[in-house]
């Protein structure tokens, strides 16, 4: 659907200028086929994403952190709010 459930930011920005930037990112990161890598470059920074059935997490880096760390990350972020939530995305994480 392409609505932002939770967004954390680390500096500040604008509420109107978090709008476009989170349709952007929405909009890069649906666009993309399975067969492509989870990283895009934009703008200053780079997004790292896991498609989890209809549900994608996204996290901007800068160019110090490394990638594979940040995705593995996500991966453990979900699979921890799975166990403390129960189904936030079992089904998928089970075909992983």
């Amino acid at each position: 659907q392409g609505q932002t459930r939770l967004s954390r930011y680390y500096e500040h920005v604008e509420i109107n200028k978090r709008t476009m930037l989170e349709a952007e990112v929405i909009k890069n990161c649906l666009s993309r086929s399975k067969d492509q890598c989870s990283f895009i470059e934009y703008k200053d920074f780079k997004l790292v994403y896991r498609q989890y059935a209809a549900l994608f997490v996204v996290v901007g880096i800068n160019e110090t952190e490394n990638e594979m760390a940040v995705y593995e990350l996500i991966h453990n972020f979900v699979e921890v709010l799975d166990k403390y939530f129960s189904r936030v995305v079992s089904e998928t994480l089970h075909l992983l």
